[in-house]
């Protein structure tokens, strides 16, 4: 299908090594114009590359701000090739009539994989033990190294990760309880308990999967870890925002926690080979690592099918089936027909003066589609081919329009 703008001149940015699965699609589509960056671009770079641009692809080191999106005229979408989307200010994409992808599930199984293996390092204690070795010391001891089968694992967030942490941990023996601020539905034996307290008074090993707000902040404190049971071992892959990592050091030093397994943190570097502090570096049977959890091979190559997908959809059909600024519309293409896509504030009256000023025209609608979510309304209209300029013209017209995209 010809699209109204020609492909090879919609300009795509991909920054922070986007999986070569994503240039792949694009290109495969018919869009050449391509640039990729290996790292996050400083805040001043971003805005001068944003200027020209049509689509950018980002992990989590760039900051889409406000006042970088108000640099990019240009900008349709925006696709977050990872799970977290807090490095964009969707509010701002929103009022923008910008659409903002992410990937919700492809990253899912890396994530818990790792977050299992960190359980049994954990347990083991092989942090330490990896340490000696490393400095010609043979510690070959079984005090305190224990086994993951008959223990209980306590999940905060029974979401697409924690969920498939809970089967992988049942596989494996363990006991699994959990605690949602959402009705979940148990996979397996999956227990779920009242209260964030009611497990981390059950849970021999507690793991994290809840994502950065104000209501998760510090979720686990110098308050929280002592209510959890004494020597449990903590895992946070989820967002370094929801522990307190001064509360941890304490609790560490003191043996009430018995290890910690981080791949996130509060402050992190932007970039390979920057200098990384944290106040759990150097404690006893602690594993860091540098936010790896969803960075297999796999996981990436999955993401960027994924997110592309999602893009090519949008800029082709005007579907926005993920979107998390827009209403979620999926409409297949009608043969003989021009699409047109009609972004607006979500205000009483826009459907109806779409209607009445395309009916005054004599301008027919062979389809019509509209729904709206919080601010924004999203009305996808096909036209006769004949009258689509005109139309097109009119919807800039109405009352409370943010956008208005001939799609094909």
């Amino acid at each position: 299908m010809t699209t109204s703008f020609p492909r090879d001149q919609i300009k795509i940015l991909l920054a922070e090594n986007i999986s070569d699965t994503a240039v792949a699609a694009f290109r495969q589509a018919g869009y050449t114009n391509i640039v990729t960056l290996p790292g996050a671009p400083a805040p001043e770079q971003l805005q001068t590359l944003l200027a020209d641009v049509h689509l950018v692809g980002i992990r989590s080191k760039t900051d889409l701000s406000a006042a970088a999106l108000a640099a990019a005229p240009k900008l349709l979408a925006v696709g977050c090739f990872c799970i977290g989307t807090n490095q964009v200010a969707k509010e701002a994409a929103a009022d923008r009539g910008i659409a903002v992808f992410n990937a919700p599930y492809s990253n899912t199984r890396s994530v818990a994989e790792m977050t299992l293996g960190a359980a049994i390092m954990l347990i083991r204690q092989i942090p330490d033990k990896n340490k000696a070795a490393h400095e010609g010391i043979w510690q070959k001891d079984a005090t305190g190294s224990r086994e993951l089968r008959g223990k209980t694992l306590g999940i905060i967030g029974y979401g697409n990760i924690g969920s498939q942490v809970s089967v992988l941990a049942e596989a494996l023996g363990m006991t699994v309880v959990f605690y949602d601020i959402e009705k979940r539905l148990p996979l397996g034996n999956a227990r779920p308990l009242p209260s964030l307290q009611a497990v981390l008074e059950t849970a021999d090993i507690l793991t994290l999967h809840v994502p950065a707000n104000a209501a998760t902040r510090h979720l686990i404190n110098a308050e929280t870890l002592l209510q959890m049971k004494p020597g449990a071992l903590l895992i946070n892959y989820a967002r370094g925002e929801v522990t307190d990592f001064v509360a941890l050091r304490e609790a560490r030093l003191l043996g009430r926690l018995g290890g910690l397994a981080a791949d996130v943190f509060e402050e992190e570097p932007q970039r390979n080979g920057d200098v990384f502090h944290s106040p759990v570096q150097g404690l006893s049977n602690v594993l860091l690592t540098p936010h790896i959890g969803g960075s297999t091979e796999e996981a990436q190559a999955h993401i960027g099918t994924d997110v592309s997908g999602r893009l090519l959809a949008f800029l082709e059909t005007g579907a926005t089936q993920g979107a998390l600024t827009l209403p979620e519309i999926s409409l297949p293409p009608q043969e003989g027909t021009h699409r047109i896509l009609h972004i607006h504030r979500n205000q009483p009256g826009v459907l109806g003066n779409i209607n009445t000023l395309m009916a005054q025209k004599g301008l027919n609608i062979l389809g019509q589609y509209l729904k709206t979510r919080e601010r924004i309304g999203y009305v996808a209209l096909d036209v006769d081919q004949a009258v689509s300029g005109d139309a097109a013209r009119l919807l800039r017209e109405v009352d409370g329009t943010i956008r208005v995209r001939v799609v094909y």
